[in-house]
């Protein structure tokens, strides 16, 4: 979840590294963190000097500008989530060693910290804070006092550590270097003309290059002005994979928009367009983005299992049903964190299907892993190139919706959402489910939900206002069948996420099941109503839904499809989005549940993109 941002440059000692290190932690404040700071290092400077403050990175901001550090030559910074001790000064990093000659960030969890802690106070080492992370920088100092070499000092170290764990130290004594580790936690290079760049997130150096090295896992980048040598936790070079960044650095900026969720909100149709294209070959069949698996292997799958936390599971409930519906494959939806702990049943001729924005999510990673070692073959459906998921994974969709900066996930849930019916058709072109001609159908219907999504943006502006309306509501419901229910889901966890009320989603059918309890009078439901030209009777129940609640008391607030008169006579408010297949409406229902959340969060004087206690990329189980 922390931030971490390295640099070097060149010789002359300037305000830069210190620049950059502010910069790229800046775009890293999605990632959650409470505690912020910084480390420097110049030539002929015996010391490292460094600065950090506990809360909001304006705290560190304000800190040098009220005593500003001396220029260097590199740098590295850090953003921190409190886990081995409290938000504070004293716990933030950097941690200082061989007074204050070493410094050292980390992201992760140290699992055997307490008893290398204990294996140093019997040395005599004093330790200042609570941190398991200052246990690494001692342990870390010990090895250079005996190498002399700062790369050698954090391999010996590595390989002491259990956990997970990304590394960062600089030493006074080596100016024009910065040493990385990373085993289970993120790690990238980017490569610049004279500097080089390490960050936790590309987001960390977009500003300055797109050119970047994924750094795979138990591997050591150290990097110099004018080099960058990889070697694995044995000391063996290797060669990481370079790739380019699709976005720039003003993919990851508000554009005039009051917060980046709204900004994001407002991408969607750019999002999903881009998730569809180049998904075909010149034959104009479906092809994955970078495919290790046989196709024989694909068409004796007999189960297939999404495992994913938060939104992305909500996206994987969307997939079941097309997947089921055009592949007549059964799907299970698992929470990532609960797959490998319970047993599952899994085999060669399971896929497991892996979605993350960040592609870093430690629960989904650690599933991922499980499944390979029962047999499985997975694939990921992911954002964020570079990621370890889509690396250790036997294929990959990759989402193409750019940054996403705000904590609570708007434009990658629908392009996970795409991204997923793009799997169920090319399953369904491998397995022979449909004719071609039906696939291009539905491709054709894919690619004009773009305009459709714009068109519900378009008519946001009533959403807002019944928002602001209800800014003292204490609880909202959401009811749904069929690819409803999920998106009740996901529009319960929404206003949660960002506006700190009570919201829950119901399957319609629990209605009567003990839920409608909770009724009374003013209640405010959200109902998603399936369209009218699919399935009659499904149509049908939720009306009878929507009567059931309002003659208990409930301010029904409905998503109907246009010319869906039938939802007039019992609702309060009728939002309405265009027509489209049944299968592909939430990509279009969500939308209201998103501006509404956002909305209502405003009003309330609420940090929408940074809500509280939560992270962007949850690094750690």
């Amino acid at each position: 979840m922390c931030g971490i941002v390295g640099y070097v440059g060149s010789a002359t000692p300037s305000t830069r590294p210190l620049d950059v290190a502010l910069e790229g932690l800046g775009r890293l404040e999605y990632r959650g963190y409470d505690s912020a700071g910084v480390a420097l290092v110049a030539p002929g400077v015996d010391t490292v000097h460094s600065a950090k403050k506990a809360g909001k990175l304006v705290n560190l901001r304000n800190e040098l500008e009220a005593s500003p550090l001396p220029h260097a030559t590199a740098s590295i910074g850090h953003t921190r989530w409190a886990t081995h001790g409290a938000p504070s000064d004293v716990n933030a990093h950097p941690h200082l060693a061989l007074g204050g000659k070493l410094a050292v960030i980390h992201n992760g969890i140290i699992e055997n910290f307490f008893s290398l802690r204990h294996e140093l106070l019997d040395m005599g080492v004093e330790f200042v804070s609570e941190t398991d992370t200052e246990v690494a920088a001692h342990l870390i100092a010990q090895q250079y006092e005996i190498t002399g070499d700062l790369t050698a000092a954090m391999r010996a170290v590595a390989q002491r550590l259990e956990g997970t764990f990304t590394l960062l130290a600089v030493h006074a004594d080596a100016p024009d270097t910065v040493v990385g580790a990373r085993h289970d936690s993120p790690l990238v290079v980017g490569l610049g003309d004279g500097e080089n760049f390490l960050g936790s997130d590309v987001a960390a150096f977009i500003a300055h290059t797109r050119e970047a090295l994924e750094l795979g896992q138990d591997q050591i980048a150290t990097i110099t002005p004018n080099a960058v040598v990889v070697t694995d936790f044995d000391g063996q070079v290797v060669q990481p994979k370079h790739f380019t960044v699709d976005w720039d650095a003003s993919a990851a900026e508000k554009g005039g928009f009051w917060s980046f969720m709204a900004k994001e909100i407002a991408d969607q149709p750019q999002a999903v367009a881009d998730t569809l294209l180049g998904r075909t070959n010149e034959s104009g069949d479906l092809i994955l983005d970078d495919a290790r698996i046989d196709e024989s292997v694909l068409r004796s799958i007999d189960k297939i299992i999404v495992v994913a936390c938060g939104t992305a599971a909500y996206a994987g409930h969307v997939a079941k049903y097309a997947i089921e519906h055009w592949c007549r494959i059964p799907v299970e939806i698992e929470l990532a964190h609960e797959f490998r702990y319970r047993d599952p049943i899994v085999s060669a001729r399971t896929l497991v299907v892996a979605m993350s924005q960040s592609g870093e999510t430690m629960d989904t990673l650690m599933a991922v892993r499980h499944a390979q070692e029962q047999g499985a073959k997975v694939i990921s459906i992911v954002n964020t190139h570079g990621s370890t998921i889509p690396r250790e994974s036997d294929a990959v969709i990759y989402t193409h919706a750019g940054p996403e900066v705000a904590v609570a996930s708007t434009k990658a849930f629908v392009s996970q959402i795409t991204a997923a019916y793009l799997l169920g058709l090319y399953f369904a072109q491998l397995r022979g489910n449909m004719f071609r001609d039906e696939i291009h159908t539905v491709l054709e219907e894919l690619r004009a939900m773009p305009q459709k999504i714009q068109e519900v943006l378009d008519r946001g502006e009533r959403v807002r206002e019944i928002a602001r309306w209800m800014v003292d509501t204490s609880s909202v419901l959401f009811l749904g069948r069929h690819v409803g229910y999920p998106i009740a889901l996901e529009g319960a966890l929404k206003l949660k996420e960002i506006a700190y009320i009570h919201a829950e989603g119901f399957a319609a059918g629990e209605l009567k099941h003990g839920p409608i309890a909770l009724i009374e009078p003013g209640q405010p439901v959200f109902v998603i109503v399936p369209s009218p030209r699919g399935r009659n009777s499904l149509h049908s129940k939720v009306i009878s839904n929507i009567q059931e609640i309002r003659a208990r008391g409930a301010r029904t607030l409905v998503i109907a499809e246009d010319g869906d008169e039938a939802v007039t006579p019992f609702a309060d408010e009728v939002f309405w989005v265009p027509q489209c297949p049944t299968l592909l409406s939430p990509l279009l229902t969500i939308v209201p549940l998103q501006i509404f959340a956002a909305e209502l969060a405003r009003a309330k004087g609420l940090d929408v993109d940074q809500p509280r206690n939560l992270a962007k990329s949850v690094t750690v189980e």
